[in-house]
């Protein structure tokens, strides 16, 4: 059963209507996701400003579209592979190399060590291996990054679960081989 479905503007509280307003003005568009995290404002306000503070910590635009698209292909979601491929894109990713990032296969060696121990977060159900730690600690990685990859990917699978208990249509193009993940 899809619970979570896009909040209309009218129905929404005065708060929600604020932020669903705010993301509008700065994106041109209120994405299905953040109209059906609306429900709560509560949800949808914590999450864009804990999303903006992590913005601005140890990684680069690029590096965290990586962590986001690596998070939401080991959880599944269609959607949030959709619209951080199109973000990744606008960040200067190719399509090829988003692929890559999805599998773990991007040949820069810090992007894979990046993603690889994102994907082993959500694999192992927080617990990654030792290898994977020090393959991104090796590769250039501090203690306040790996402390902000546990948040987006955290973050990230918030999105995915919203998105899975929800009834709405992905509103980006949709990214390549999702097709098995759809279920809208």
């Amino acid at each position: 059963m899809k619970t979570l479905q896009p909040l209309p503007f009218e129905e929404a509280n005065v708060a929600s209507q604020a932020l669903f307003t705010d993301v509008k003005s700065k994106i041109g568009m209120l994405p299905n996701l953040y109209a059906a995290m609306g429900v709560s404002d509560k949800l949808l306000g914590g999450f864009l400003n804990f999303t903006e503070t992590l913005k601005s910590g140890e990684f680069s635009a690029k590096e965290y579209e990586a962590i986001a698209l690596a998070t939401s292909q080991a959880n599944g979601c269609a959607y949030c592979l959709s619209a951080h491929t199109a973000i990744g894109k606008m960040n200067g990713f190719t399509e090829d190399e988003t692929l890559a990032l999805r599998t773990n296969t991007i040949s820069n060696e810090k992007l894979n060590a990046l993603v690889s121990l994102a994907s082993d977060f959500v694999n192992t159900k927080g617990h990654p291996s030792k290898s994977y730690i020090n393959t991104f600690f090796n590769t250039g990685f501090n203690k306040p990054a790996f402390a902000e990859l546990i948040a987006i990917v955290s973050l990230i699978t918030i999105t995915n679960t919203i998105f899975h208990n929800g009834g709405f249509e992905i509103d980006f193009p949709k990214a390549q081989n999702i097709e098995q993940l759809q279920e809208v």
